[in-house]
């Protein structure tokens, strides 16, 4: 087995952990935000632990030494993945609710398998795409289990544009990715440019909509939560990036789908087992994800 690759693998697991945190904070505190508030605040946290890491660790002359294109993919990337990636996120949740929008961007390691190979030749083995097809059966598996709430989201395959239109999005930000990276060869520092611009974006979005953002308001559990989620999702953010640095994207993305079962897990302590209901259904999905993963992980 390739050592760049099974290192990538597990950057890209221990991404998808991270990623699994990361909701599990965000849903405890997004009682205290409106969405768009939330997000900006996960951004703007994000750019900023990222910019520290920078400054720490990296050679900041690359920034001087590398070329423009180099920042119009990070830009792209960030503006592509985080800015209407999540806005779309948004959206989906409102139309068809949390359970068939995660049905909907599990879709991602298919999208990525197709465009991994058109964009990068990266054809994945048999045994691979066993642990890819694995991991989304098991995403579907969770969110069809939540089919028979109370109050049911009416469904109809023109609101599944949207969801799927994350999983798109998801799996096109890799192709600038790749192509800054070529460029600059720093991960971190091109995470951190791809997050402020978005963290800027989403901004400027705020004040055209004359949102106000006053932390007096919010509960102060509510925030700490938030600045937490923050810091695990910037940080799984650069790791995955680091991630498609070594190993084949489709790969990345479907152990990015280790959130499933984090976030199942994390929820019942923060959140509660009543108000989550895991049921069975539930349990045998996150359980095809691991397995899956683990497929991705050594089958090679």
């Amino acid at each position: 087995m390739n050592d760049t690759y099974l290192a990538g693998a597990r950057y890209a697991a221990l991404a998808g952990v991270g990623f699994g945190v990361f909701q599990g904070f965000n849903r405890k505190a997004r009682a205290g935000f409106n969405v768009y508030r939330a997000t900006f605040i996960l951004l703007f946290v994000s750019a900023m632990l990222l910019a520290i890491g920078s400054i720490l660790t990296e050679d900041l002359n690359l920034l001087l030494q590398t070329p423009v294109s180099a920042y119009i993919n990070f830009g792209l990337a960030g503006l592509i993945h985080f800015f209407l990636g999540w806005t779309l996120i948004t959206v989906s949740q409102n139309r068809v609710g949390a359970a068939r929008t995660g049905a909907l961007v599990g879709a991602t390691p298919l999208f990525a398998t197709l465009v991994a190979a058109l964009a990068f030749d990266e054809f994945l083995s048999p045994p691979v795409l066993v642990g890819v097809f694995t991991v989304v059966a098991g995403v579907y598996v969770v969110a069809v289990a939540g089919k028979n709430e109370a109050n049911p989201v009416r469904f109809s395959w023109r609101d599944s544009i949207y969801g799927l239109g994350v999983a798109l999005c998801f799996s096109i930000s890799p192709i600038f990715i790749r192509g800054g990276m070529d460029e600059m060869g720093s991960p971190l520092l091109g995470v951190t440019i791809g997050m402020t611009v978005s963290a800027i974006a989403y901004g400027i979005i705020l004040l055209l909509r004359r949102e106000r953002l006053n932390l007096n308001q919010v509960p102060r559990d509510s925030l700490y939560y938030q600045v937490i989620a923050g810091i695990f999702v910037g940080s799984s953010t650069w790791i995955r990036w680091l991630a498609l640095s070594m190993a084949p994207v489709a790969v990345v993305l479907a152990l990015g789908r280790l959130n499933v079962p984090v976030v199942i897990i994390l929820s019942i302590f923060l959140i509660g087992q009543k108000e989550e209901r895991v049921t069975g259904r539930v349990w045998l999905g996150a359980t095809l994800v691991v397995a899956g993963s683990l497929l991705l992980i050594f089958a090679r």
